[in-house]
């Protein structure tokens, strides 16, 4: 299966009309979905609990197929394509995500090649094994190595994690609340490597679900903003992170505020 390469504009994943109801309930969880995501692009997904977000990031990540409208990723719409051969190019770093904890952090990152939890010894070769210690070591985490993940930081399973998603090479690297629950140094370490992240492979595209703008780094240049399954708004971050559109889409004031390609919001006292 191709995939897009170089920060050309090329359609990483586009969104057209993707609706999802809950057959059960008749309930719709997203409600003609219209986006899209180019090579090199690095993208903030912001809404309050329930806007959304999740469902999006799973449409995306081929792990879930649209009640209507149309999904493509890669060159590829679901439903026309194999999602377990699309989903190899697709890197996911979740909070959620199962590991093993008694698995060093170059087992952990090893998995990344194969898709699974539990490592494939078979499958690795040195090649394999040598660009896991490199990819440590690009994240910062290189004397991880052989320490128990369980046992790991906040921050250190996050790098994990990360360098786990990039050993099948994605093009698309999908973080879901990658900063949950990280003190304030393991926040702004992860931040630092985000950004360094995005000069050494120009042609990676992210999305990045967080509830906060602070946790954003300043190499994401998009934002979407979803309420109630609905896009709120979508485009350049100087356009979309303004205090007024926070406020209607959070239903309470919020200040904005930047400083240095990094973000601040706060939540003004209703008056009255």
């Amino acid at each position: 299966m191709g995939t897009a390469k170089g920060a050309d504009g090329t359609v990483i994943t586009e969104l057209a009309g993707a609706t999802v109801r809950r057959l059960t309930t008749d309930q719709t969880i997203l409600d003609g979905i219209d986006w899209t995501v180019r090579s090199g692009e690095h993208w903030a997904l912001l809404g309050a609990n329930g806007a959304g977000k999740t469902t999006v990031l799973r449409l995306i990540g081929a792990l879930m197929h649209p009640t209507s409208g149309t999904v493509e990723v890669l060159g590829h719409r679901l439903g026309r394509v194999d999602v377990r051969e699309l989903r190899a190019h697709i890197g996911l770093v979740s909070s959620a995500q199962k590991v093993p904890l008694d698995a060093t952090a170059h087992t952990v990152v090893l998995t990344g090649a194969t898709g699974t939890v539990q490592p494939l010894w078979r499958r690795y070769d040195g090649e394999t094994r040598t660009r896991a210690h490199d990819l440590l070591a690009e994240l910062d985490s290189k004397e991880l190595a052989d320490r128990p993940y369980g046992v790991c930081s906040g921050g250190q399973r996050a790098r994990i994690l990360i360098a786990r998603a990039l050993m099948a090479e994605p093009s698309l690297l999908l973080l879901d609340e990658p900063f949950n629950a990280l003190d304030l140094p393991s926040r702004e370490d992860l931040i630092d490597t985000m950004h360094r992240l995005a000069t050494v492979r120009p042609e990676l595209a992210t999305v990045t679900v967080t509830h906060h703008l602070e946790e954003l780094s300043p190499a994401i240049a998009h934002a979407l903003l979803l309420k109630d399954g609905r896009v709120q708004a979508s485009g350049p971050v100087d356009e979309v992170l303004t205090g007024e559109r926070l406020t209607a889409c959070f239903g309470r004031p919020i200040e904005v505020f930047r400083h240095e390609g990094r973000w601040l919001a706060r939540s003004g006292f209703r008056r009255g």
